[in-house]
C-alpha cells in the first residue's frame, strides 16, 4: 500500500469517527469570521486611470507612481474633500498607486461607502495631474511661456540687424570692416548657441498634459474580504486545524497496541487474544459526569485511530478462543485453580471479554473479575487465588498506566500470570447449528470492585 492510500484512509478514517467535532469546529470557525467581520466593516474601492503622454521610462513611471501617493497629493484631495470624520493620515493609508501598461497610472481609493470611494479616487487623480503639470512647469504659467517667444522673436531680429550691418559694411576694403563683420558673424553665432540651450532647458513637450481618462467608476461590491469570505475562511480554518490535532494527537499517542509492548509493560506472557462483538453497550456507568457526556456528544469518547474491526467468524469460533485462553491458564496452575481478572476501569470491550472468559471457564477453574482505575491502582489482597490474569484492549492504555496495573498487583501480593488480549469484531448476524448454548452455566462468575467487595 502506497503512502498516498494511507493518508486518504486515515483521512477517510477521521471523517468518519470525528463527523461530528469536525461539524462543531467548523460552525464554531464561521462564527468566529462572522464576528471578525462585524469589527472591521466593509470598505469599497475602485480606481481612477491617469494617461501619462510621450515616452517614459520605467524609472520615471515609478516616480510619478511615488507622486501620486505622497502627502503633498493627498492633503490637497483631503482639503478638497472636507470629510470630518476621517483625516489626511487616514486617507494616506487608503490611497494606492500603480504604474500600468501604456504609460497608465492607476490610482486606488478605498472607503467606507461606495460614493466615497469614487470621490476619493477622482479627487487624487484630478489632484496628482494638477501637481505633476506645476512641476513639470506645463501648468498655468502663461507669463514665462509668452517671455519665451518673445525672446525668440528679438532672436530673429538681432539676427536681421546683424545681417544688415555686414552688409552695409565695406566688404575687405580696409581692416576696421574686415573686424566688424567678423564680430558680428561671432554674436550671430552665440545667439543661436544661446537659443539653443534656451530650447533644450524648456520642458519636453512630449511629457507634459497629462489627461485624467474619465471619472472612476462606483464599486458594487465590497472590497475584499468580504463577510462571506471570512466566514467561509473561519470554517475552513478550524476544519484544517480540527483535522490537523486529531493526526497530531495520533502522531504523539503513546498507547501500546502490540503484544511484545504489552508484555514488557506488564512483566508478563501473553495468553492469547479474544475477539468482542463491536456493539454499544446496552448501560453506561451512571458515574460519568458532565465532561464524560460532553465527549460523547461529539463523538470523542472513542479512539479514531484504531483500525475498522475486521469481520470476525461465527459465535463458536470466537468461543474456542476463549476455551484455549482457559485451557492455558489450567497447564499454568495448580490446585486450586482460583484466579483474579484485572480489568481496567473503562476499558468496555476487555470488561466484556473478561465475563465472556468467566462463562468459558469449567468448574476447575475459578475466575473472579475486578476492575481496577488506571489512575489510583487498588487490588484486593490475596485470599484463595492463585495469581492474576490481566484483561485489556490493545492501543488503550500507555505504559506507565499498565505498569501501575502490574504493581498494584504485586502490592496485593497477586503473580501476574499472563494477560488476554480483546479485539473488537464485527459479528455476522447468523450463527452456526453447533453451537454451543448461550445459557451456558459457568463455574463462577463473579464481579469484584478495585475495594475487593464482590457482587
Amino acid at each position: 500500500m502506497s503512502d498516498d492510500t494511507i493518508r486518504l484512509v486515515t483521512l477517510g478514517r477521521i471523517f468518519r469517527r470525528r463527523w461530528r467535532l469536525l461539524a462543531v469546529l467548523t460552525v464554531v470557525g464561521a462564527l468566529v469570521g462572522y464576528g471578525t467581520s462585524v469589527l472591521f466593516p466593509p470598505s469599497y474601492t475602485t480606481s481612477a486611470s491617469v494617461l501619462l503622454p510621450g515616452q517614459w521610462e520605467e524609472r520615471e513611471l515609478l516616480t510619478q507612481v511615488d507622486i501620486a501617493t505622497s502627502s503633498s497629493v493627498v492633503d490637497r484631495a483631503a482639503a478638497k474633500l472636507g470629510w470630518r470624520d476621517v483625516s489626511a493620515d487616514e486617507l494616506r493609508d487608503r490611497v494606492s498607486a500603480q504604474a500600468a501598461d501604456g504609460n497608465i497610472i492607476t490610482i486606488s481609493g478605498t472607503a467606507d461607502t461606495p460614493a466615497r470611494a469614487q470621490q476619493l479616487a477622482d479627487q487624487v487623480a484630478r489632484q496628482f495631474v494638477g501637481f505633476a503639470a506645476r512641476i513639470a512647469g506645463a501648468g498655468t504659467d502663461s507669463d514665462a511661456a509668452t517671455g519665451t517667444e518673445a525672446l525668440r522673436q528679438k532672436v530673429v531680429e538681432t539676427n536681421r540687424r546683424i545681417t544688415d550691418l555686414a552688409n552695409a559694411a565695406e566688404p575687405g576694403r580696409t581692416v576696421e570692416g574686415v573686424q566688424a563683420r567678423t564680430a558680428l558673424e561671432n554674436l550671430r553665432t552665440s545667439l543661436e548657441q544661446a537659443m539653443t540651450k534656451l530650447d533644450e532647458a524648456n520642458p519636453a513637450p512630449d511629457k507634459a498634459g497629462m489627461v485624467v481618462m474619465g471619472a472612476a467608476a462606483r464599486p458594487t461590491g465590497e472590497a475584499p474580504p468580504t463577510r462571506m469570505q471570512l466566514i467561509a475562511a473561519g470554517a475552513l480554518l478550524f476544519f484544517l486545524l480540527a483535522i490537523i490535532g486529531c493526526l497530531v494527537a495520533a502522531r504523539m499517542n503513546r498507547r501500546l497496541r502490540t503484544e511484545p509492548e504489552i508484555a514488557a509493560a506488564l512483566g508478563s506472557v501473553p495468553l492469547g487474544t479474544v475477539d468482542v462483538p463491536d456493539e454499544r453497550p446496552a448501560h453506561r456507568p451512571a458515574s460519568r459526569g458532565p465532561r464524560a457526556r460532553f465527549r460523547r456528544l461529539l463523538g470523542v469518547d472513542t479512539r479514531w485511530d484504531l483500525p475498522t474491526p475486521q469481520r470476525s467468524g461465527d459465535e463458536a469460533g470466537r468461543r474456542i478462543r476463549y476455551r484455549r485462553v482457559c485451557a492455558r491458564l489450567r497447564d499454568q496452575l495448580t490446585s486450586p485453580r482460583r484466579l483474579l481478572v484485572v480489568v481496567p476501569d473503562g476499558d468496555e470491550i476487555a470488561r466484556r471479554a473478561a465475563v465472556q472468559l468467566v462463562a468459558e471457564a469449567r468448574s476447575d477453574l475459578l475466575l473472579r473479575v475486578v476492575e481496577v482505575s488506571v489512575v489510583r491502582p487498588m487490588v484486593p489482597d490475596r485470599d484463595t487465588e492463585s495469581g492474576a490474569v490481566v484483561v485489556l484492549s490493545a492501543g488503550g492504555w500507555t505504559a506507565e498506566e499498565l505498569a501501575g496495573l502490574a504493581e498494584a498487583c504485586a502490592d496485593g501480593r497477586h503473580e501476574v500470570v499472563g494477560f488476554v488480549v480483546a479485539g473488537p469484531v464485527r459479528a455476522r448476524p447468523t450463527r452456526s447449528v453447533g453451537d454451543p448454548p448461550d445459557n451456558a452455566t459457568p463455574a463462577l462468575a463473579v464481579r469484584g470492585h478495585a475495594t475487593g467487595g464482590s457482587v
